[in-house]
């Protein structure tokens, strides 16, 4: 998937490559520091910096998306069905967040496994009322501690295989 996203992009600079990939859900963090790392050889810092920025800064539209849109894309029947199953699918997952607010939403960021990052964080965010700015706050924090996890395992690879 992340090489069709990376032929996709081509003739843009490997650094652009890797913001734009720690944009997109799924992937975030925990495919784009590989991606630097592994597939552009792109020193660590570089990678993960570009990453956490990447990551955090989709948290603003995002938040202004949902709050802005749904109410207006919620009146199409394809729409609503979407976030009824979106919606659904984040609030299952969010019971840390509703539990401790913005330290839960920091720490469910923070892992990074396939269904949490920012993305699914925000969007709980959302729907448990919580602020935008200290929700951008908790994301920043939570995504950079993301990339630190995903920086060492992605270091001990580079140094096991290559």
């Amino acid at each position: 998937m992340i090489i069709q996203f990376v032929e996709l992009l081509k003739g843009l600079p490997k650094e652009w490559i890797v913001l734009i990939a720690s944009a997109i859900p799924v992937i975030e963090v925990r495919g784009s520091i590989p991606l630097g790392m592994m597939y552009f050889k792109m020193p660590a810092l570089n990678a993960i910096l570009l990453s956490i920025l990447g990551s955090s800064l989709i948290a603003l539209p995002l938040f202004w998306f949902l709050n802005t849109m749904t109410v207006h894309l919620r009146k199409i029947n394809a729409f609503d069905k979407f976030f009824e199953w979106l919606f659904a699918r984040t609030r299952a997952k969010s019971k840390m967040i509703e539990d401790l607010e913005l330290i839960g939403l920091t720490l469910f960021i923070a892992v990074p496994l396939p269904g949490t990052g920012v993305w699914t964080g925000v969007i709980a965010a959302y729907l448990l009322g919580l602020r935008w700015l200290p929700t951008f706050f908790a994301a920043s924090v939570g995504t950079s501690l993301a990339s630190i996890a995903v920086w060492a395992a992605t270091a001990g690879l580079i140094k096991l295989f290559f």
